[in-house]
This record gives C-alpha cells, structure tokens and sequence, in this order.
C-alpha cells in the first residue's frame, strides 16, 4: 500500500468534470509530480487530497485510511503553495513556527525544531526577519521549512517554483529535491514545467482533460510514451503516420514517411497489439544531421534545413525531407547548418517508440 491512494476519484464542479475515475497509488517516500497543462486537474487532485476540495466520487486514503471525513487541519499535511502564503506581520521564526503552535507544542521544542528547519533550508540566520525583507527564493525556502517543520506524513507542493525567476528555479529544483530526499517524506509536486518533473520526480503522472494519461518513472515516461498527448507534452517529438506490417520477438516493423521500414524494438511498442495503423515517435535530440550518410546501424534520409533556431551549446532545426517537416535538437562545437543547407538525417531504431494509429 502507497503512502497515498486515490481510489476511483470522481471531482465535479456542475456540470463541469475536473478529475474524471481517477486511480493513482503514491509510493511511500517518493516525490511523485502531476504533471499536465493548465485545466488538466492536477491541482483540483492535489487539494482533494488535502482536503480543501471534496471529491464528488471515490475514496483518498492516507497512510492506511480513508481521509474523504478528515477535515484539513487534522490530516497531518505539509503545503506549500506558488504564493508562499507567508505572514507579514509575522517573523520567519513565526512564520516557520506556526503550525507547531497550532498543535500545543512548548515553547522550547518549537524553538528546537523551527531553528533544525531552517539549518535545513540553509537560512538559519533569518529568524528574526519578516518576509518583506527576503527574496523570493528565500521566501520560498521558508514556505517550505513551514511545510516541514510539523513532521508532515505527507508533502503538498503547488507549483512553489512558478514565481522565481529561470535561473533560480533551477537551483531551487535542486535543493527541493535534496531536502525531500534527505528527510524522506512522501511528496506530491504539481507542475507544468516538464524539465522540472523530469529532474525532480521518482513518479510522473502525466494528466490531460480530468484523466491520467500515463503514470511512471521518467525516463519511462519520456522514452516510452503511452499516447500520442504525452509524446508532445513531454519534450519535442516528431510523429509519423505509418503503418504495423508485423510485430514478433524483436519488435514491432513500420512503415512510415522519411525513413520507409522502421523495426521498432519490442520494449519500445508495448502499446502497440500488432498491424494496422501505427505511429513512429522521434525524440528531436535523436534526430542527428550529418554531412553525410551513416555506415550501417541507421536509418538515413536526405533533407534540407528550413529553420534554424540557435541555443548557444545546441541548436534546434526544423527540416523538410520530402513533403515532412521534423525537428531536430543537436548539440554543436561551432557553428550550427546554414538555413538552405542539404543534410542527412539519421534515426537508430532504438530511439524510437511506437503507438497505436
């Protein structure tokens, strides 16, 4: 049994379906993200679960029991939202301190453990300062030593890194995951920042309209994806129509634009039951443009390039072979193809995957 389990989650706002017969298990320590678009039902997921939301069907059950009648403040929960929803009146002592106030704890433990929380979060100088005087990251940080500091069984994050700048949400990415590790507390992450759930999550569920799509580790996720939504979601894909001609122990053989027959190895087309229509997906970093052709063990197709978008250490292309335009992310030593220029696109079958038509 997970730390937490959504049994047949139904959330209905009128006539409005946000979560529509959702089942999901949350192993025990783990940081588990949803991930999705906005209006997906990531969030309305998240407060079912802490109890700000009723769910109009189904069962949530916390470490071992149904939690559907448990009102918030006796959930045990840890939440951190994209607001920080700090006091300003209130010092970062305060702040952190509250919830253990809250609950009859002395003077002297709080002061033990507001000041641990803090050493956690690497601001243990900042107790006496209110929130007005620190920056968004440290705010964020103190939002989430507020979190912690009542010994949550369970760990709510809502898009806390939303409000921070690029580059600090990159280091703050880092150190999210470093404290969840090191005090091991099951978390759940809502985000739509992919690059986020890919560098953060032990388990992403991958949401679209009120459904899950797809639930599991990421690289699971992102190298086999279950639906044609999650394939785009997740990264840059291409996606061929084609066609199954066959489907044995070494995989599964496609017919497809570009490239002609394609065997797609068998744990790459676990979705796919055998011929019919089929799709071929290419993860844009996977397509390579060379000079000129491979020598053997790679499909080969000539091209031209029609765009060229430059990232510094790599450059993202869009080519035209035939009537197909793809895209394609190269890392570069110099610099990038020309715009006009004739290349050779090359695919290994092992970085492909494959999904039903």
């Amino acid at each position: 049994m997970g730390a937490v389990s959504l049994e047949n989650i139904v959330k209905r706002f009128g006539s409005f379906t946000a979560v529509e017969r959702t089942s999901l298990t949350i192993p025990e320590g783990t940081l588990t993200t949803l991930l999705g678009p906005s209006g997906c039902g990531k969030t309305t997921t998240l407060r079912m679960i802490a109890g700000l939301l009723d769910p109009t069907e189904g069962n949530i059950v916390i470490g071992g029991r149904s939690v559907n009648d448990v009102p918030i403040h006796k959930r045990n929960l840890g939440l951190v939202f994209q607001n920080y929803a700090l006091f300003p009146h209130k010092t970062v002592a305060d702040n952190v301190g509250f919830g253990l106030r809250y609950r009859n704890v002395n003077r002297a433990e709080i002061a033990r453990r507001v000041q641990e929380a803090l050493e956690l979060v690497q601001l243990p100088h900042v107790a006496d300062r209110f929130p007005k005087a620190l920056s968004g990251g440290q705010q964020q940080r103190i939002a989430l030593a507020r979190a912690i500091v009542i010994e949550p069984d369970v760990l709510l994050l809502d898009e806390p890194l939303s409000a921070l700048d690029a580059n600090l949400r990159e280091d703050m990415r880092v150190e999210l995951k470093r404290i969840q590790e090191r005090i091991g507390v099951t978390t759940v992450f809502v985000t739509h920042d992919q690059s986020e759930a890919l560098a953060m999550s032990d388990q992403i569920v991958v949401m679209s309209n009120g459904r899950v799509e797809q639930v599991g580790a990421p690289e699971e996720v992102y190298n086999t994806p279950a639906s044609e939504f999650v394939a785009k979601f997740l990264g840059a894909s291409n996606i061929l129509d084609g066609r199954c001609l066959s489907r044995g122990p070494d995989g599964a053989e496609l017919d497809v634009p570009v490239f002609g027959k394609v065997i797609v190895p068998t744990a790459k087309a676990p979705h796919l039951a055998g011929e019919g229509a089929a799709k071929l997906v290419v993860r844009a970093e996977k397509l390579l443009l060379r000079d000129s052709p491979p020598e053997g063990g790679a499909f080969s197709a000539p091209a031209s390039v029609e765009t060229v978008d430059y990232q510094g250490q790599s450059v993202r292309y869009f080519v035209r072979s035939g009537e197909t335009q793809l895209q394609a992310i190269n890392m570069i030593d110099e610099r990038p193809f020309p715009v006009g220029a004739q290349v050779h696109l090359t695919l290994r079958p092992q970085d492909c995957a494959a999904l039903p038509g």
